[in-house]
């Protein structure tokens, strides 16, 4: 179990929230799914759900933001000046699509994206430090950003959040972890060749069950998709998955250590 009360360091995946056109659906379908407790903040916040285990923060499922694209899971990277890393990413080949803003008192927002594409939020904590609890199960417990231009995107997340990298791929497929200072945050990938053109770089959200089979099957009972089939890999059991509206994230159940 993995506890925090203050903000995440830099780099660190900090928060994931959903963007979706049918919230109250989805608020629905991931309260059933993972037993969430829903804060559903008022016509200020776009009626923002805030998603808590044991009383701490998770998750969030917002609405689409005016934005044309499907929905998503987004992943948002921890800093601790908002407008420093727009910077970094511009110098870095990259975009800043949305300038960092304030959201109320909870802290400070913007996205980018990444040279060979894909799109990622950070965040600058004020009261709003980010995951209130992880690595338990109905818990987030990895992020990782899965790209074809897989050397260019290691080095412009090592140019942005001065991340050094753990090489885990094969013959047949590149992989690595990232570390910020030392410590493993997450994971970065090159997508396998039968991936269709459409599918953009991402970033995806794993989140830990107890498991693996009986939330795939959830997900179906509820409406949802399984795009990839449970099935064991060293660091547990899991699955790919949707939710009705079609956003796509990952369900494990995490193996024991030895």
């Amino acid at each position: 179990m993995t506890v925090r009360d203050t903000a995440w360091p830099p780099g660190t995946p900090c928060w994931v929230d959903l963007m979706t056109p049918d919230q109250p659906a989805a608020q629905q379908f991931y309260s059933a799914l993972f037993g969430w407790d829903l804060e559903i903040g008022g016509d200020e916040t776009g009626n923002y759900a805030s998603c808590h285990v044991d009383g701490r923060r998770v998750a969030g499922i917002g609405g689409m933001m005016g934005m044309d694209h499907p929905p998503v899971w987004n992943t948002y990277l921890a800093t601790a000046d908002a407008d420093a890393t727009g910077e970094a990413v511009t110098a870095a080949g990259g975009a800043v699509l949305a300038p960092a803003m304030d959201v109320m008192d909870l802290g400070r927002l913007a996205f980018a994206q990444v040279p060979g594409g894909g799109v990622f939020g950070y965040w600058q904590a004020r009261s709003h430090t980010g995951f209130g609890i992880a690595n338990e199960p109905n818990t987030p417990t990895w992020n990782e950003f899965m790209t074809r231009d897989y050397a260019g995107a290691k080095d412009f997340y090592a140019k942005v959040f001065g991340y050094t990298y753990t090489d885990l791929g094969g013959d047949d497929y590149d992989y690595a972890t990232i570390e910020v200072n030392g410590t493993t945050v997450g994971g970065i990938g090159r997508l396998p060749d039968e991936v269709p053109a459409h599918v953009p770089p991402h970033w995806r959200v794993y989140f830990a069950v107890a498991d693996c089979d009986a939330a795939a099957a959830r997900v179906t009972e509820l409406g949802g998709s399984v795009q990839g089939p449970p099935m064991d890999m060293p660091y547990g059991r899991h699955a790919d998955v949707a939710d009705p509206q079609g956003a796509m994230f990952s369900v494990i159940k995490p193996a024991t250590p030895s």
